[in-house]
């Protein structure tokens, strides 16, 4: 799962045109996400807005509390904000609402209902959400286990470019759940969600490398792969590193791998 999402918005109603107005000078590029919610103007700006029935503002105010940003944190302040902007159909506070009640903030835990919520905004096409969605589908959380299903919605993620739903497809492959097992495949998910920066695939490519899983066994490669997913946080990987043995010249070049690697990331 992911944390909750805000996002820039434009305005809140016709009678509020100065304010979107005010709102569209203070925002921080022209992005969903690009909106500076540590900035103090732009939190009493969306609060004025959220106040006013803006569906987008009203999710960014619900972030404001999860988060303590420019208000006390507060998480059933945030769930009530979320809740509005939620039901006005806002696929950002359907995310995060299904977020809240999948890890009990600010309400009791209810995997139905997160669910119920995920499943909204997937349908409107937010990817974190169907990804989401997918998680609790390969769980059997909240809704009867489904790998066929879970694939459905990393799918969808998936085609919209999204790291963890290329990794959950990854791990689907990899373990001939709800697929036939099938590592080439599983690599190239694998992949695709290491080159964003995601430390799990990241590992798991390493591990594909060092043992020849739908790729030409190579433990210079399988090395490189650790290192990176290592210095992305990877805890399996510290352990897995140590498995490999390589001369003093094929630690070299590992190295020099890792370097390259990480170079070609950081200019995705």
């Amino acid at each position: 799962m992911v944390d909750s999402i805000q996002r820039g918005w434009f305005g809140g109603g016709m009678k509020e045109i100065l304010l979107a107005l005010l709102i569209s000078l203070l925002m921080v590029g022209c992005g969903e996400d690009s909106i500076n919610l540590d900035d103090p103007n732009i939190q009493q700006e969306t609060i004025f807005a959220a106040k006013n029935g803006d569906a987008i503002a009203q999710n960014n105010l619900g972030v404001m509390y999860e988060e303590g940003k420019g208000v006390p944190q507060d998480y059933k302040e945030a769930v009530k904000w979320y809740r509005k902007g939620a039901v006005q159909g806002d696929d950002y506070a359907q995310n995060n609402l299904g977020l809240m009640y999948e890890y009990g903030k600010g309400v009791p835990k209810d995997h139905e209902e997160a669910v119920k919520w995920y499943r909204k905004s997937a349908e409107q096409g937010y990817a974190i959400a169907q990804n989401n969605l997918g998680l609790m589908y390969e769980d059997g959380t909240g809704v009867p286990q489904d790998y066929k299903a879970a694939i459905k919605w990393y799918r969808k993620a998936a085609e919209q470019g999204d790291a963890n739903a290329h990794c959950n497809l990854g791990h689907l492959y990899f373990n001939g759940e709800g697929v036939p097992k099938d590592y080439k495949e599983a690599v190239k998910w694998y992949r695709k969600a290491a080159e964003q920066g995601n430390s799990d695939a990241q590992a798991m490519v390493g591990v594909c490398h060092a043992d020849g899983l739908g790729v030409t066994k190579n433990q210079v490669a399988g090395y490189a792969w650790y290192n990176i997913a290592i210095a992305n946080g990877d805890e399996d990987a510290k352990e897995w590193i140590k498995e490999i043995e390589l001369t003093p010249e094929q630690l070299s070049e590992a190295q020099s791998l890792s370097t390259e690697i990480h170079q070609r990331i950081e200019g995705n």
